[in-house]
């Protein structure tokens, strides 16, 4: 048997430190096993997923410097690898479900199935599809069908015995089959559900072992029932550990920075964060943390993977990227800083935000040393993000809901474009929705950004600074804020 593996991520924002740690411990495995890793692109999300934000993850796999053998840029013989290419694919397999009567179509309407929720809720009962169309008569419901009445395929769940999953690292893992429900495999608009593509782009892909994060496993029943219902062989189901904070919550982009793109800009190495999240549950011997990817490869054991609960420390982080750096030569030092934030197209996004307030070249670090810094030290700056009137707890209320509403909705856009009008009409939204004044808002936001009172024009700053280090930011000065004493 080939090993294969996938690494399937959605394209609905920003490339995640975690699709990094997954898709690592992906490649090791194929790569000791002599078998084959693959990318493939799960953007059946139609609202949510967009070409720049898969744009972003493939590029920044790239930079972690993975690389792998079929996906959608570089074809393969099991394409297409973007879901949103493999409907035609979803809706055949569906209706051989519902042929086999392994599915069912259902009717109800999403006012029916609101009220039901309602009337599940007040009872506190448990919540989930109550079967209402589940022994529809075959020939009635496919008349309803051809009449044009919308509909969608729901998995035909049992209703007694329970589900076993067979996970490589934690045992036998059972669950009793009446608390699933029966799930939606087809939507009305004729794409897939998550489940339903899951497991038939597995199969048809021939992906042998399933690693993954353990989220996951609370979605096992639906795919191994699916697995059963088309009478396929599921594959090894293997579920790594989630990333942590040091409180030991699920990381989150509220307490520290998941973006790949953050790291990047920051100054980390690839090998450097590469090293890092080979830590997270594994180790390549005792007392030895500083290993290249090959050398992890060489020695990797996907049985010695702890399943504990990895801390994403980014204190070690830190120290570790200082070990790879202190060890690169001179001139692949200098390489390094070019390509980060020297190079000349990066010069030429700072030059005309910095000439007005130049008057030697030295003033271009003087006055632009916000740009090549990652954190800022806000001891003794918290008080200049206060504005007259103001206390130290609105400050950072009214920057929380601020960096929050970045990455909602805005206007026609999925979130807030990071281009300079769009920022400043949001800005200027945003303070008078809330009755700050403009200037009062502006200036708690360009010294939590830049550390600094005056500067460049600040959304054009916000801009070349990137999302990811801005919200970083941003987060630091509301927890600076917090700890001032209560006056």
């Amino acid at each position: 048997m080939t090993v294969r593996v996938r690494i399937a991520p959605s394209p609905t924002g920003d490339p995640h430190v975690g699709t990094a740690y997954i898709a690592l411990f992906n490649y090791a495995f194929a790569r000791k096993n002599g078998g084959q890793f693959i990318l493939r692109i799960e953007d059946t999300d139609r609202t949510r997923s967009t070409p720049e934000s898969e744009e972003a993850i493939l590029r920044a796999l790239k930079w972690v410097g993975l690389e792998w053998d079929e996906g959608p840029d570089i074809g393969g013989p099991c394409g297409p690898y973007r879901q949103s290419e493999r409907a035609h694919l979803y809706r055949e397999h569906a209706e051989r479900l519902v042929e086999k009567g392994e599915a069912y179509r259902c009717f109800c309407t999403s006012e029916r199935l609101a009220e039901l929720r309602k009337a599940q809720l007040a009872a506190k009962g448990q919540l989930g599809y109550d079967g209402h169309c589940r022994d529809l008569d075959p020939a009635e419901s496919a008349r309803r069908a051809q009449s044009g009445e919308p509909f969608v395929i729901r998995l035909r769940m049992p209703r007694e015995g329970e589900c076993l999953l067979r996970d490589r690292h934690r045992g036998e893992i059972r669950f009793q089959n009446a608390g699933v429900d029966d799930q939606v495999l087809l939507k009305t608009d004729g794409y897939p559900t998550y489940h339903l593509a899951n497991v038939v782009d597995d199969h048809l892909m021939g992906i042998t072992h399933v690693i993954r994060a353990e989220e996951w496993i609370s979605s096992s029943p639906k795919h191994l029932r699916l697995y059963e219902a088309f009478g396929w062989q599921a594959p090894e189901f293997i579920h790594m550990p989630l990333l942590r904070n040091r409180d030991k919550t699920k990381i989150s982009k509220r307490k520290n920075p998941v973006s790949l793109d953050y790291y990047r800009d920051a100054g980390i190495l690839p090998e450097a964060l590469r090293n890092f999240l080979a830590l997270m549950g594994w180790s390549i011997g005792p007392d030895r943390e500083k290993f290249t990817l090959a050398e992890m490869v060489a020695a990797f054991d996907i049985d010695r993977v702890s399943i504990g609960e990895p801390v994403f420390d980014l204190v070690k982080l830190m120290d570790l990227n200082g070990q790879y750096i202190r060890e690169l030569s001179d001139e692949a030092l200098v390489d390094r800083l070019l390509d980060w934030r020297f190079s000349r197209a990066a010069l030429e996004q700072l030059a005309p935000l910095l000439r007005e307030r130049m008057k030697t070249l030295c003033d271009f670090m003087v006055r632009g040393d916000f740009f090549f810094t990652g954190d800022i030290d806000y001891r003794g700056l918290a008080q200049d993000m206060i504005s007259k009137g103001r206390s130290a707890r609105e400050t950072a209320a009214i920057l929380q809901e601020y960096v929050e509403k970045l990455d909602e909705p805005w206007r026609d856009a999925r979130r807030v474009p990071f281009e300079d009008e769009a920022l400043d009409a949001f800005s200027r939204a945003f303070a008078e929705e809330r009755g700050w004044k403009i200037k009062e808002l502006f200036s708690a936001v360009r010294t939590a950004v830049t550390g600094k009172v005056a500067t460049p024009p600040l959304f054009s700053t916000m801009r070349v600074l990137g999302r990811e280090m801005t919200r970083k930011r941003l987060r630091d000065a509301v927890a600076a804020l917090k700890s001032l004493p209560v006056s």
